[in-house]
């Protein structure tokens, strides 16, 4: 595969790989890795002067030849909805529209901004967006559902999240722009496939990362060597990136679902005593990482429309790799087999064993705040339309006879957005 070191010894990007017997091209569907630079290069280069003309709008500041109406139309819409970044319903399919694709680094840079970081740490802001343009072009666009758009769509949750009154009034500017780093990165250069694939596989990545967190190391070691190639924070002293790189490893490898009931029985606990001192940098970071956490699997609190295209990309992602297993003669890993799991079966699952438990204590942690209520509002509602669904298919598949019937009580049921 095409591995590269990046920045400092001892820090490897690892880069599409390939499989023992698998061209990681079936994952990518992408052309020569020759060409693939060529087209970063020219990518990155007419990014940075989309963001040059993009931030001149945003500050008010109108061209004088303007050449291009409809970017400055599509600006204008995100501009607006950026003034409301903040709002739960923000809908982040929409901004990457309104953006060309670039929902990624529009949202940090402006992110960036409002929370003063900019300032405070004195970031190079061409520094600052080749960073980040480095980050969204590190996510593959033909992943269904771990791109560019999650990791701004989580991003934008975690921007949510920080402002919790609970959090937000013994946050630092560092605790700041680690959450929202670690949320942009945190899925960076996703394959599109899980840590079993990679295991039974035979990946280089799961041989290099001992088959712990596989995925999840390679985001974190991927994110430092991109941090390092773009001396972002090279006028920083020493010990300071060093603590920063690590922060943001200890960020990111929470995100291992696989360490799910750790995190949860964890936080239970300092709930239940009453004894989490956030003035205390150490339980400021681990209610960080929880925090990211819920960002990352919040799809299922969001309203319905935004929920459901979540979960049938992520789905999709899933059956993707059912049909790659199969194809080599694999055996089907759980959740990946089109044929067998639904996607109103997975989410309500999912729903029910992993986001339920995390986002409950979430509340008892912020106090019941509006937010957290209207999110487990949103999963409630949400997961009896996956249940309606669910009896809908089964109902059809027992009864032809009755299935106009059910379909259309179904689609009453579905039609009834009660959102608050």
């Amino acid at each position: 595969g095409d591995a590269r070191v990046r920045g400092q010894t001892g820090v490897v990007s690892e880069r599409r790989g390939s499989y023992p017997f698998i061209d990681f091209r079936l994952l990518n569907n992408t052309t020569l890795s020759g060409e693939i630079g060529t087209k970063k290069k020219v990518k990155r280069l007419l990014s940075f002067q989309r963001y040059f003309h993009a931030s001149r709008l945003l500050r008010g500041i109108v061209p004088q030849a303007s050449l291009y109406l409809l970017d400055e139309d599509y600006l204008g819409q995100a501009r607006h909805m950026l003034s409301k970044v903040g709002m739960w319903d923000f809908d982040i399919f929409l901004f990457d529209r309104l953006t060309n694709g670039n929902s990624l680094v529009t949202l940090l840079c402006h992110l960036f901004n409002v929370h003063g970081l900019i300032h405070h740490f004195q970031l190079d802001m061409v520094t600052l967006h080749r960073f980040f343009v480095m980050v969204q072009e590190d996510y593959h666009s033909q992943n269904p559902y771990h791109n560019a758009v999650h990791a701004a769509d989580v991003t934008q949750a975690m921007h949510c999240y920080l402002r919790e009154p609970k959090l937000a009034s013994f946050l630092t500017p560092s605790d700041i722009m680690l959450g929202l780093l670690a949320a942009a990165a945190h899925d960076v250069d996703h394959p599109g496939v899980n840590q079993p694939f990679l295991i039974k596989t035979k990946h280089h990545l799961a041989s290099l990362y001992q088959n712990i967190s596989v995925l999840e190391n390679h985001h974190w070691r991927s994110t430092i060597g991109m941090l390092r190639e773009s001396r972002l924070l090279a006028h920083l002293p020493k010990e300071v990136t060093q603590d920063i790189e690590q922060q943001l490893g200890s960020l990111i490898l929470a995100t291992d679902i696989n360490r799910q009931n750790e995190f949860l029985i964890r936080l239970k606990s300092h709930l239940d005593n009453q004894d989490l001192r956030l003035e205390d940098a150490q339980d400021r970071h681990f209610m960080l990482q929880i925090a990211l956490k819920c960002a990352d699997i919040c799809n299922p609190c969001r309203v319905w429309d935004l929920s459901k295209q979540w979960s049938e990309r992520v789905c999709e992602e899933f059956y993707r790799q059912g049909d790659l297993e199969q194809k080599f003669e694999l055996e089907i890993s759980p959740l990946c087999n089109q044929q067998k799991d639904t996607v109103p079966s997975i989410q309500i699952g999912f729903m029910t064993y992993i986001v339920e438990p995390l986002f409950e204590r979430w509340a008892q942690f912020t106090g019941n705040t509006p937010l957290s209520e209207n999110m487990l509002n949103h999963l409630r509602r949400n997961k009896a339309k996956w249940r309606s669904l669910l009896h809908k298919q089964h109902s059809s598949s027992r009864s032809n006879d009755h299935s106009g019937q059910v379909t259309s009580s179904q689609e009453q049921t579905l039609n009834e957005e009660e959102t608050p």
